[in-house]
């Protein structure tokens, strides 16, 4: 089993002390937030195939790489760098640090274990097409390298977002657009020749609808490059969890609503002061990430019987 770690908050930023009581304990508990039952998953090495690690800020958690490490664990990082002001990712570390911690995670564990997220691509007043094009190209070079895949996508603008991004607009004086497809592929392929002079692939993340000649479609849950990783073959299936997504299967352990990081785009939260407030709540020695207020009886595995859980 493949755990994610986690696309619904940012772990290693926020809750990096939790994960690692979680490990030496063997297990953490979580709730399916659509069901919401409770399952136990077990984190233990015999059950644990490796992890993929999501983050903007992976300061707080490098400490605790090599005991992972040690532990016979492999992971991946995936990396979100964009350099975008404030007024849109309100929390974010300096892109100049995420660029030296990449490079750090390269040198102990190798270019195969951390990959570049530019995502999502948010196009604002702030942010038009010529920003981006700066900005990808100022990140790749300081990346090159460290790293061998980018992974791009455009934002999907849900109505919470449309909402954050109205309340930045308002408190920022910003203006935001969706452009037409043809101007998303003309990025794209700008993006491919830059990164092309830096050695990196890159790899579009569930819209294939601009997966382009040097392109290809995301694994942000890789078991071949996990394996690359491990130095051993690592056998998963190939199951997304969203259209066009073409990740293997894993298990996700975070919280949606628990990331304090206040970007408006974000898809995991509906407002920043609700994220700031469960993580204020949050308890470090607690079994949950964030313990559930209304929850059915715990369940024995997945609904569809997939993944492997210590019950």
């Amino acid at each position: 089993m493949i755990i994610s770690a986690s696309y619904k908050t940012d772990i290693p930023c926020f809750y990096g002390q939790w994960f690692m009581n979680r490990l030496r304990a063997g297990y953490c508990k979580m709730v399916n937030p659509y069901s919401r039952q409770i399952y136990r998953v077990s984190l233990t090495r015999a059950d644990v195939d490796g992890f993929i690690f999501w983050t903007k800020n992976l300061g707080p958690f490098l400490p605790h790489l090599a005991e992972i490490r040690a532990a016979g664990y492999p992971f991946i990082i995936q990396y979100t760098i964009t350099g975008y002001a404030r007024s849109l990712e309100h929390a974010v570390v300096d892109s100049e640090q995420s660029v030296g911690q990449i490079r750090r995670v390269a040198s102990e564990f190798g270019p195969k274990a951390v990959v570049w997220r530019y995502d999502p691509i948010l196009f604002t007043s702030a942010t038009p097409h010529e920003y981006h094009l700066k900005s990808f190209s100022r990140l790749a070079e300081q990346l090159e390298g460290a790293v061998d895949e980018v992974v791009i996508s455009f934002a999907h603008v849900y109505a919470k977002t449309k909402r954050n991004l109205a309340v930045a607009a308002h408190k920022h004086g910003l203006t935001w657009s969706d452009p037409d497809d043809e101007a998303k592929r003309d990025l794209v392929g700008r993006f491919v020749e830059v990164a092309g002079s830096h050695g990196m692939q890159v790899a579009i993340c569930s819209q294939n609808r601009y997966v382009t000649e040097g392109t290809r479609p995301a694994r942000c849950v890789d078991a071949e490059r996990l394996g690359a990783v491990a130095g051993r073959l690592i056998a998963a299936e190939r199951r997304g969890n969203r259209p066009d997504c073409d990740c293997y299967a894993s298990k996700d352990i975070g919280e949606y609503d628990t990331c304090p990081h206040g970007c408006v785009y974000c898809y995991a939260v509906q407002t920043q002061s609700l994220a700031q407030a469960r993580y204020r709540q949050h308890d470090p020695d607690g079994e949950f990430l964030f313990p559930p207020t209304d929850v059915r009886d715990p369940a024995p595995a997945e609904p569809d019987g997939q993944m492997r859980f210590d019950v």
